[in-house]
């Protein structure tokens, strides 16, 4: 009987855990000024961008914006993307072009 109790509660106790924000903010969302050229753009709220996003220990949670996924910086003029080609807030540095935040698309 305590046994599968002790089972339980230690089940219960882990998701938990694993479900509590860490308290880390999710990054701040400002106005796109950097043009990126990605692989795709996704939704903050979808599984790609939540995986990609886990990867680099950023918490996305509560954000609802166009994430790059896969960027490079665009800088020349007339660069030729062959992706999506958006602007998006200055990806970090520590992020290594895995995702971008808030991207919008470029259109000429």
């Amino acid at each position: 009987m305590f046994s599968k109790l002790s089972v339980v509660v230690a089940s219960v106790l882990i998701t938990l855990a694993a479900a509590t924000p860490t308290g880390t903010p999710p990054p701040p969302v400002t106005t796109p000024n950097s043009p990126q050229c990605c692989n795709s753009v996704v939704s903050s709220t979808s599984a790609a961008a939540s995986a990609v996003a886990a990867l680099v220990g950023l918490d996305l949670t509560g954000l609802d914006v166009p994430v790059g996924l896969s960027c490079s910086p665009i800088t020349v003029a007339g660069n030729n993307c062959g992706s999506t080609t958006v602007t998006c807030d200055a990806p970090e540095k520590e992020w290594g072009g895995l995702i971008a935040i808030n991207c919008i698309p470029i259109t000429a």
